[in-house]
This record gives C-alpha cells, sequence and structure tokens, in this order.
C-alpha cells in the first residue's frame, strides 16, 4: 500500500513538472521504476498505459485555457505516434540485460540535456512569427515519439525545445501542443508495448497508481509554474534524473563500478547538482529584480522567490 501511495505522489510531482515545463514525466516516472528493479520494457509500458490518462486531462486543461495549437497538434502528433510505436516494438525485442543499461544512457542523456538546459537560460521565451511547417514537425515527431518509447521518456525533452527554439509559437501554447499531442504517442506506444511483450511484466496497478497521481496534478500544473520558477524546476528535475540514472549504469554489468567508486561519483554529482540548482536560483532573482527595475518598481520578495529560495 505503501509503495502504491508514493507511485502516486510521484505521478502527482510529475505530472506538475511536465505541465509547467512541457517535459518530464515520463523520463521521471521510468527512472523511478528503473530503480526498483522493473523490466525497461515494462517500466516504459507502465508509464505510457498511465500517460494515456494523464496526457488526456492535461491536454483538456491546457485546451480549456486556450494553450492549445491544433495544427501543430496534428502535424507532430501522428508521426510521433508511428516513431513511438516502432520504438516500443524496437525496446520489446530486447533482451532485460541489453536494455537496461542502453534506457539508462537515454534518459541519462535527457537528464543532462534538461539541467543544462534550464540551468543555463531556463525556458526560452519565443516570439509568434511564422506557422510551423509539416517538412519541420513530422521528422522531430518520429524521432521525438521513438526516443520517448525507447527511453521511457522524451516526447517533451525533444519536441518542447526544438519548437520554442524555433521562435514562431508561443511558450505556453508549444507546452500545451506538446502535452495535448502526447496523448497519440502514450496511445501508440501502449499499443507496440502490447504487440511487443503483451501484458508480461507490466503493473496495471502501478500504472493506475501513476494515472492517479498524474490526473490530480494535470489541472493545477498552472498553479505549479506561478510558484516554482521553471529554471529552478528544470535544473531539480534534471539533476534528480541524472544521479539515478548514473546509479544504474555504475551497477550494470557494463560498468560494474566498486562502491568506492560509486560513492566518489555520487558526492561529485551531488555537488555539481547543487550548484546548479544555487546557479539556477541567483539567475532567476537577478532576472526578477531586472524585470522589476525595467517595469519602475523596488524588487520586494515575493511567492516566487521564496520558493526559489528553498
Amino acid at each position: 500500500m505503501r509503495s502504491l501511495v508514493l507511485l502516486s505522489i510521484v505521478g502527482l510531482g510529475a505530472q506538475l513538472v511536465d505541465g509547467s515545463l512541457g517535459m518530464a514525466y515520463g523520463v521521471t516516472s521510468t527512472t523511478l521504476l528503473l530503480a526498483i528493479g522493473t523490466n525497461p520494457a515494462a517500466a516504459s509500458a507502465t508509464v505510457h498505459l498511465a500517460e494515456i490518462g494523464t496526457t488526456l486531462v492535461s491536454g483538456a486543461a491546457h485546451w480549456k485555457f486556450g494553450n492549445v495549437d491544433w495544427k501543430v497538434v496534428a502535424k507532430i502528433g501522428i508521426p510521433g505516434a508511428i516513431g513511438a510505436f516502432a520504438g516500443a516494438t524496437f525496446l520489446s525485442s530486447l533482451s532485460t540485460e541489453a536494455a537496461a543499461p542502453l534506457m539508462s544512457m537515454i534518459l541519462l542523456a535527457l537528464g543532462i540535456y534538461i539541467l543544462v538546459r534550464f540551468t543555463a537560460s531556463g525556458l526560452p521565451k519565443g516570439n509568434l512569427g511564422k506557422p510551423l511547417r509539416k517538412r519541420f514537425l513530422t521528422p522531430l515527431g518520429l524521432v521525438a515519439g521513438f526516443v520517448d518509447s525507447t527511453g521511457g521518456g522524451g516526447w517533451g525533452p525533444v519536441g518542447t525545445p526544438a519548437i520554442l527554439a524555433s521562435g514562431r509559437l508561443e511558450p505556453r501554447k508549444t507546452i500545451g501542443s506538446i502535452d495535448t499531442s502526447e496523448f497519440l504517442v502514450a496511445v501508440a506506444a501502449s499499443l507496440g508495448f502490447i504487440v511487443g511483450i503483451g501484458s508480461q511484466g507490466v503493473n496495471y496497478t502501478w500504472a493506475l497508481a501513476l494515472l492517479i497521481g498524474g490526473m490530480i496534478a494535470a489541472p493545477i500544473a498552472a498553479w505549479l509554474v506561478r510558484h516554482i520558477p521553471p529554471r529552478v524546476l528544470g535544473s531539480l528535475v534534471g539533476g534528480l534524473i541524472i544521479i539515478t540514472n548514473v546509479r544504474t549504469l555504475l551497477k550494470s554489468d557494463w560498468l560494474a563500478a566498486s562502491g568506492d567508486v560509486r560513492s566518489l561519483v555520487y558526492v561529485a554529482l551531488a555537488a555539481l547538482w547543487i550548484a546548479a540548482v544555487a546557479y539556477s536560483v541567483g539567475q532567476y532573482r537577478k532576472e526578477r529584480a531586472e524585470e522589476l527595475r525595467e517595469a519602475g518598481e523596488t524588487p520586494t520578495p515575493t511567492a516566487e522567490d521564496a520558493a526559489a529560495a528553498h
């Protein structure tokens, strides 16, 4: 019972992060399942099964607040579903021994990307521009969908920054459209895993626990982003993903690192993580003060500042 409650909390936290950053639900949830010894294909299948519900609720919430560009959803969601199905069947064909380190490497790469991206510059601020074209969104969807199912996450970390970097869609609609189109990816990935591994190893109770937590969190993700700066949140999540997956790799047959080596690596990573979060908090405070000065106001502590300080 305790594990189910913890999974619900993880699902809630992961969806709060995903709904406010447009990424990291799958990466965070799959990382936890791998850490407790779940089969890689089963872990990804369990998470994607839960995502069918969470992305549906999240998409509805974003649609209600006007954060969805349906043309973008269609252009990236359909090829994303194709890539996700292909990735799921590919992962299902690998042995557990080969798949576990491979998935951890993908998750580690995504974690490094999230940490560096948000620590260095936070959530990019795009400007409205020309419409996003199929020749850009189609290959992006295929790659993001494939990475998402093979790595247990990656739709947001691959898709969201790419669209934001294009400067053609405002951030709130980028996040809303990515979250909404992820429903198609989750359905296709789940079907791919059913074809590849059937129901073997998939824990439906765990999927339900993740689903419940995610569905509770989806409508209040907008509240979170108003109180915890995305830059700080991204640094926190990125560091957690890195440390957890480095632990998996160090214990794998690929590396088989000794206890002393693992301890040194953990200490070094923890120090870097703390430094990254501290830097993000400092940069957020500086940017906040500059914004207030430009507006002709005196910088005063806010709820966001208090959240960032902790």
